[in-house]
Parts: C-alpha cells; structure tokens; sequence
C-alpha cells in the first residue's frame, strides 16, 4: 500500500486533513509532514494580531500522521475489503515545547508501542524545518473496519 492510497482512506477531507504526505511506514512506525497554511480558519482568532497553532490541531496532525495512517497500513489486508476505517481516538498525553505558526512545516515521527486487537498506541514526536522538537508524547486509539 502507497502512501498515497493510505492518505486516501483517511476519515478526513479539507479543511481537516492535516497530512500532506507520508515519508516512511512500516510496520514498526511511520514519519510524515505538514504545512499549516496561512488560510486555515482557526488562525483568524487565535491569537488576535499573532496566529498560533493551537495545541488541539498539532495533536490532531500527530494523531492523523502517527496514529490513524499507521493503523490504516497495519490492517492494510482487512481494510482492502471494507470502504472506509473507523477511527476512534481514546487516550493521548501530549507535551509542547515550542509554537508553530502561519505556513510553518512539520514533521511528525512515529513508534509503534502497542497493536492489539486492533488498539494501536504510540510514542510520538513533532519537529518544525529546523529540527527542533515542537511536541512529543502518547496516542492511542482503535481502528475498525466498517
């Protein structure tokens, strides 16, 4: 399975897809990236004169780039008969250490801890262009076929 055909799975769609292309996957973890554009709509308020990246949205891309599209390359042979994966996100612990703003790319990387019966928990970690570590921490969650 390609990159391109995981992407295509993905529950999401513009303006909530937040994964512009993966640079590596395998069984073992997954890296890839993402540019926060200038136009998207949480920018407008937050903060006035001085767009930040809320924290929500960097966990949102860790979890569609480390979490979501893994899952979706693990049950690659069962997701081959089914239309669509659901996606349930059930626990994430995340540190931030540095913003992330307007067309600012990022990267995520990825390590598998945990896949059972279709739970999938990993370490994840965000670096902005100049490898500086953005946020790091836990994501969980559990991937179905429908």
């Amino acid at each position: 399975m390609t990159s391109t055909q995981i992407i295509k799975l993905l529950p999401y769609q513009d303006p909530f897809l937040f994964v512009d292309a993966l640079t590596l996957i395998s069984n073992e973890g997954v890296s890839g990236h993402y540019t926060f554009k200038e136009s998207e709509s949480f920018y407008k308020g937050h903060f006035k004169n001085n767009p930040v990246t809320p924290g929500v949205i960097l966990t949102e891309c860790m979890a569609q780039i480390g979490l979501v599209c893994l899952g979706v390359f693990l049950l690659k042979d069962e997701l081959a008969k089914s239309i669509k994966p659901q996606i349930a996100l059930t626990a994430h612990q995340i540190d931030f250490y540095l913003p992330v703003f307007p067309n600012e790319k990022v990267t995520v990387i990825s390590e598998k801890e945990v896949f059972r019966f279709n739970k999938l928990k990993c370490k994840v970690k965000m670096f902005n262009v100049k490898g500086e570590l953005v946020c790091r921490g836990q994501i969980a969650g559990m991937i179905k076929n429908s």
